[in-house]
């Protein structure tokens, strides 16, 4: 069989500046498959009512100067629309249908009756790629093509996409008595249209921006869209990338309405099961599922109460059993959605069930965040200690919304904090300068700082976790991440779990542990650990063992250290300490004396 004739090079570099910025364009075919309109003329005056946008000197470029691509069904205007938006962006207008008719040399329905719909697609794929890689411009596709996985692709790395969402009754009207529509010739319009959207529309809502548009007029719908490119931010992503894999940790507000756009390219199908924390499900569920529902990905929701308790064999088991009960697959994804206890614990359920499931976090507290949702360390706890049953077991994708932190109390936002200050201490000196200054705000829910905090504490343990993914150097690498933790398992351990401290409080009092124990061994200049507790008091974090909520008597030295010595960091029988030399400036040791061990707990306010 012949093949689709190959894509000779544009007419034209760059189309003029004076001709209405549309690309040259060949006569719509009347038989074109997806019955597109025909090209209407270029906008009258739109662009002399208003200058440009996005453009002016200081600003920041429309869509982040990429291309602007427009999707949606027949009937939803892309092309009027698409002119209009050109001339009011100062950019060239093209029409990838018109391309490929011009670079075929024959209509797009004589292309499919000649070739058919498999080298149609191929030849679209090449003529969007090569438009994508020149100059930015605004790209109405025909309604097929954002349903093709490669040129989905393509666009979603190469150009900021737009969905222009009509209702039904508006396309109605919209194609009614238009005979050169041959797809709505096979039937009844509104069946056929109906069939489509309920086809494509979970698959448009990949799509970057979102417009909804009805009965309003052309101009009101391109300032809509205009309005929409320029307040779009793209979320940050933070790449990890290990020996065998690579996911992003995607950072930003909001996210959670967009949760099936984002994780839908990186679903072995669309369908999860979901793990959700009660109080977390009970503030966010409905968001979450929202977004799922846009991208038509199918979900089973379980919950699991709140707390370090739910961190247990028969939990694990109580989860396994639902998700088989549900009749998940191989390729369904487990979503962790709640805080560093949901993470460890759906982690380990995903590891282990039908030997290993694909997995994602949806971190929600600013620990989760900032440390145990990167990484792929999952487990849960025994009547031995913490952690010691789990797996590494990577995600393919964290998604940090922001956004759900504004809900957080302050105590559970200074136990994430914890974390990040911890990150300084291990080999970022500029961060913890960067807590130093920004630490009180932060605290106070500054929104713009919280999202730095993640970016930042995320690109730090992406960098660790890249270097050393199981914790298998000896000296240095990933086991540098339990600065203070050895000290905050015992603590934890001690109270039982009950809540009393939480992981990133008995963190903070670790840290402060472990620099203590630093100085004490001449390891590190007291200097360091006054500027420790300096910050940690400014910031209102507990940075020792007197006060501590609801206990009473005090703490036994003996009893704690008797926690440490059931650790998994023990080396050979002996307990390797994560120390400093200075700030940014952590190392391992395993000759720790338990004499001076004793001797920091006690000075802390342990008996």
């Amino acid at each position: 069989m012949s093949r689709f004739p190959a894509e000779t090079p544009p007419a034209e570099a760059a189309p003029p500046a004076d001709a209405a910025r549309t690309a040259p364009e060949a006569p719509r075919a009347a038989g074109h498959p997806e019955g597109k309109a025909a090209a209407t003329a270029a906008p009258d005056g739109l662009a002399g009512r208003a200058p440009p946008i996005g453009g002016g000197s200081g600003s920041r470029p429309i869509a982040g100067g990429r291309p602007v691509v427009l999707v949606g069904l027949m009937g939803a205007g892309k092309t009027t629309v698409g002119r209009r938006l050109a001339a009011l962006l100062d950019r060239p207008f093209v029409d990838a249908d018109a391309e490929i008719e011009r670079a075929a040399g024959i209509g797009i329905a004589d292309i499919f009756e000649r070739y058919g719909e498999a080298e149609f697609r191929r030849g679209e794929r090449q003529v969007i790629r090569r438009l994508l890689a020149g100059p930015p411009v605004v790209l109405a596709t025909g309604g097929g093509a954002f349903m093709d996985d490669e040129t989905r692709r393509a666009i979603r790395q190469n150009a900021v996409s737009v969905w222009l969402r009509c209702p039904l009754n508006t396309l109605l009207r919209r194609v009614a008595g238009r005979t050169h529509r041959p797809l709505l010739n096979q039937g009844n319009p509104r069946d056929i249209l109906s069939a489509l959207m309920e086809r494509r529309h979970p698959v448009y809502a990949e799509a970057d921006v979102i417009v909804d548009c009805s009965e309003e007029g052309v101009e009101q719908t391109t300032r809509a869209v205009a309005g929409a490119l320029e307040e779009w931010r793209p979320p940050a992503r933070v790449p990890v990338s290990l020996r065998d894999h690579r996911y992003d940790v995607v950072v930003g507000h909001g996210l959670l309405r967009r949760a099936g756009a984002l994780l839908a390219p990186v679903l072995p199908q669309k369908r999860v099961a979901v793990i959700a924390d009660e109080q977390v499900a009970s503030l966010h569920l409905a968001a979450l599922e929202h977004g799922l529902q846009q991208a038509g990905i199918r979900f089973h929701t379980v919950t699991v109460p709140g707390g370090e308790r739910s961190k247990n064999i028969g939990e694990f088991g109580r989860l396994a059993e639902s998700l088989l009960a549900a009749g998940i697959e191989r390729r369904t994804t487990v979503v962790a959605f709640g805080g560093g206890v949901i993470g460890d614990l759906a982690g380990f359920v995903a590891s282990a069930t039908l030997r290993g499931l694909p997995f994602v976090q949806i971190p929600t507290t600013l620990l989760s965040q900032v440390d145990s949702s990167v990484g792929g360390k999952t487990g849960i706890n025994t009547r031995q200690g913490k952690n010691l049953l789990g797996a590494f077991h990577q995600p393919i994708m964290v998604l940090a919304d922001t956004d759900v932190l504004g809900t957080l109390p302050g105590r559970e936002l200074r136990a994430g904090y914890a974390e990040v200050v911890k990150a300084g201490l291990i080999s970022e000196p500029e961060l913890f300068a960067w807590c130093e200054r920004h630490g009180s705000a932060l605290l106070q829910g500054d929104p713009a700082l919280l999202a730095e905090a993640v970016q930042r504490a995320c690109r730090f343990k992406a960098a660790v976790v890249g270097a050393d993914e199981r914790e298998e150097k000896t000296d240095g690498g990933r086991v540098l991440l339990n600065l203070g933790h050895t000290f905050a398992h015992a603590l934890e351990a001690e109270m039982n779990y009950d809540g009393r401290l939480l992981h990133g409080e008995a963190v903070s009092i670790g840290l402060v542990l472990a620099l203590d124990l630093s100085v004490r061994l001449g390891d590190c200049p007291p200097a360091a650990l006054e500027r420790l507790r300096a910050h940690l008091t400014a910031t209102g974090m507990p940075d020792g063992l007197r006060g501590l909520t609801g206990q009473s008597p005090p703490l036994e030295a003996e009893r704690l250290i008797g926690h440490m010595a059931g650790d998994k960091k023990m080396r050979d029988g002996r307990l390797s300490f994560v120390l400093v030399r200075g700030i940014g400036q952590a190392f391992t040791r395993n000759d720790v004396p338990p004499a001076l061990v004793r001797e920091v707990l006690e000075a802390a306010g342990a008996t």
